[in-house]
């Protein structure tokens, strides 16, 4: 005989399997989508009638094929809604139950399936609550394995004190949903994943915020504001789709390393049309020189855009010959005089170097024009305009004027000559500054220019005074508060008219020139009435580790608030050893015994020692620009840990980190927080003073 709880049990297993059969039928459904994409792929090209339609037919159908494309090993949805009455958004669907996943999927007469997680009705799975169902009879969660569901948890708004987390099958147990608990501390290996399934009401509100909206998110480690930036991108192409194909999205990261880590995070969610790239390669450069540290940091000042400016401007001269053309048997002459009062209207009018040079050209021929009209009873055609405008004549004196440059030209042409800088600078920069730029052994031509890294933001400057750069319609811009001003600058002129999210934390600004605050930063990238929302609660970092490195933040010199941690899991051990490299290879495979990634993260100048001491081990390890890990051991220079994640971390010599560099305390910040689950600190040094009162070991 089968007691009340058997039955029960039973029952739930039974939910279970219906539910699996839901999503093998919502699997089916999606491949049939994918084959009628497909189908219409192979013939689609010769359905339209001209080579460019056919052509924007092809695009548009490939993207359709790679977005249906899933991953077999995450299911087509991660919840599912139950509703007291049909949602309001189609009058003609009186359905009150619905699937949340990461893609719209539909049935063969287009009945919905599984909703896109960003469609409004989906809102609700994210915000609902027992205070404010909005709707909501039962919430349902699901948990999976290798694409196939293992569990699910309901939550029942609509009662009074709602049992949330009640009803995993298998386990009747109430409380917070462990399922919920599961996924945000699942282990890390391999790059960035999506977080559809356990985003938070407060950042679901910025993820949803309008597109005109621009956001500043101020959020400690582990806060997810990575992760509320991309699925806000994702969010914002599913809302403004027509507008974000033709104008675009972009998203800035602080290096390529990060841009590899978040890369596959949209294309997991459909979305493929968003551009990604590091603040350094917004001007791609060979970069073969290496700056002073205070040399770059005056590189990056931002009166640097008053001198590249003035540099620029000051090449335009007065006229010194006239200018003449042939009109028939004619000649026809514009005087210097004249020349200058054109120049004088199209400097007046330019916003751009280049657009004014053009302006100019065609003022001139139309000047010309003009002359020949009023002495010639033959007027002058349309086609002796433009080739007067492209005749050598006009080019010359146009050259004369207003010549023309590029950005490589014009930089190396300002730092190898003393007499131009000092121009330049005039009332900007001091001697002592000067000196700093001048180059002491300038290259023979632009060609020929060793460049640095830091010169990318002067030769970006004169390139946006040049011609505009293309304007997107949003900017995503990650770890902003390293942002230098003249790396904001860059930025704003790619978002004139467009919006703005940025992501950061003042804690972790590790650069010479990182931000002391938030509106110091957005008045740089011209956004200076963005709105300034604190993420506070960390999901991803234990909250012993976060307690550890909490110790550091007093001694930053901010007003932030503290970030606290919701996970009572992990561990903390801080370890004292001679030979250190040895020691930390030694954690490391001590790490591996558990699941997940292990980050070694050692200051920049243990890199080569460290590699050593893994190979001497044994271990197979990665740096961090391996493009398909080999193995679950990541080293990484301390410098490169921003925005990474490991679920172990190995942390060596914490004094030595901070003594590295000038801003070695912010920096120690950002290494401590990489862990997800366990950190072992190894040292040989004492630990800086604000750690001490905190050794674990």
């Amino acid at each position: 005989m089968k007691t009340p709880g058997t039955d029960a049990q039973t029952a739930l297993v039974d939910e279970l399997e219906d539910e699996r059969r839901y999503l093998a039928d919502a699997r089916a459904a999606l491949g049939r989508m994918r084959d009628r994409a497909e189908a219409l792929l192979e013939v689609g090209a010769g359905t339209v009638g001209d080579a460019y339609a056919a052509e924007r037919l092809g695009v548009a159908l490939v993207r359709r094929v790679r977005e249906l494309t899933v991953d077999d090993d995450t299911p087509l949805f991660f919840g599912r809604l139950d509703l007291a009455e049909p949602a309001d958004d189609d009058p003609d669907d009186d359905s009150t139950r619905f699937y949340v996943g990461r893609r719209h999927v539909t049935d063969d007469v287009s009945h919905p399936l599984v909703l896109d997680w960003r469609a409004p009705v989906s809102r609700a799975f994210y915000r609902a609550s027992a205070r404010e169902p909005q709707g909501v009879v039962t919430r349902r969660r699901f948990g999976s394995s290798g694409g196939a569901l293992t569990s699910f948890e309901d939550e029942h708004l609509d009662r009074a004190g709602a049992d949330a987390g009640a009803g995993a099958a298998g386990d009747g147990a109430g409380g917070p949903s462990s399922i919920l608990t599961a996924e945000i501390e699942r282990a890390r290996v391999g790059p960035m994943r999506d977080i559809v399934a356990t985003i938070q009401p407060e950042q679901d509100e910025l993820v949803r915020a309008d597109l005109s909206v621009s956001l500043c998110v101020q959020g400690g480690p582990g806060t997810g504001k990575t992760a509320v930036g991309l699925h806000r991108a994702a969010y914002l192409f599913y809302t403004h789709r027509q507008r974000l194909q033709h104008a675009g999205v972009l998203i800035v990261g602080p290096n390529r390393t990060l841009i590899r880590y978040i890369a596959q995070v949209l294309p997991s969610l459909g979305e493929l049309d968003a551009e990604q790239v590091s603040v350094g390669d917004l001007y791609p450069l060979d970069v073969r020189a290496t700056d002073a540290p205070d040399v770059a940091v005056l590189k990056h000042d931002a009166r640097m855009a008053a001198v590249l400016h003035r540099a620029l401007w000051s090449r335009i001269t007065p006229a010194a010959a006239p200018v003449t053309v042939p009109h028939g048997s004619y000649r026809y002459t514009l005087s210097p005089d004249a020349l200058d009062e054109l120049v004088a209207e199209a400097r007046a009018q330019a916003t751009t170097y280049g657009g004014g040079r053009e302006r100019l050209r065609s003022r001139i021929a139309a000047a010309l024009m003009r002359t020949v009209e009023n002495r010639s009873a033959e007027a002058p055609s349309e086609s002796w305009f433009r080739s007067t405008s492209r005749s050598r004549p006009v080019t010359q004196a146009l050259d004369a004027v207003w010549p023309p440059t590029t950005p490589e030209a014009l930089v190396h042409g300002l730092l190898s000559d003393r007499a131009a800088l000092a121009a330049a600078v005039d009332g900007v920069l001091d001697e002592a500054e000067q000196e700093l730029l001048l180059w002491t052994r300038p290259a023979r031509s632009p060609r020929a220019v060793r460049w640095s890294e830091h010169d990318a933001v002067l030769l970006d400057e004169v390139a946006g005074l040049l011609n505009r750069p293309r304007a997107y319609s949003h900017l995503i811009v990650d770890e902003a508060q390293d942002l230098s001003p003249m790396q904001c600058r860059a930025l704003a002129r790619r978002s004139t008219h467009g919006s703005v999210t940025v992501l950061g934390d003042l804690a972790q600004g590790t650069t010479p020139w990182a931000a002391p605050s938030w509106h110091h930063t957005l008045g740089h990238l011209g956004k200076a009435d963005a709105q300034v929302v604190p993420l506070t609660t960390g999901f991803r970092v234990p909250r012993v580790v976060m307690e550890y490195a909490n110790g550091l933040v007093p001694s930053l010199g901010l007003d932030l608030p503290v970030t606290s941690s919701l996970r009572r899991d992990g561990s903390l051990r801080v370890r004292q050893a001679d030979d250190l490299v040895a020691g930390a290879a030694e954690e490391c495979r001590a790490a591996l015994a558990f699941e997940g990634s292990v980050g070694l993260i050692v200051p920049d100048s243990l890199v080569e020692d460290a590699a050593a001491a893994l190979d001497a081990a044994g271990l197979a390890w990665d740096g961090t620009d391996a493009e398909v890990p080999t193995g679950r051991v990541t080293l990484v220079p301390a410098s490169l840990a921003k925005g990474l994640e490991y679920d172990h971390v190995v942390a060596v010599e914490p004094a030595r980190v901070v003594a590295e560099e000038a801003r070695g305390l912010h920096r120690l910040y950002v290494v401590l927080t990489r862990a997800v689950s366990r950190l072992v600190v190894v040292r040989h040094e004492p630990l800086p003073e604000a750690l001490r009162s905190r050794d674990a070991a």
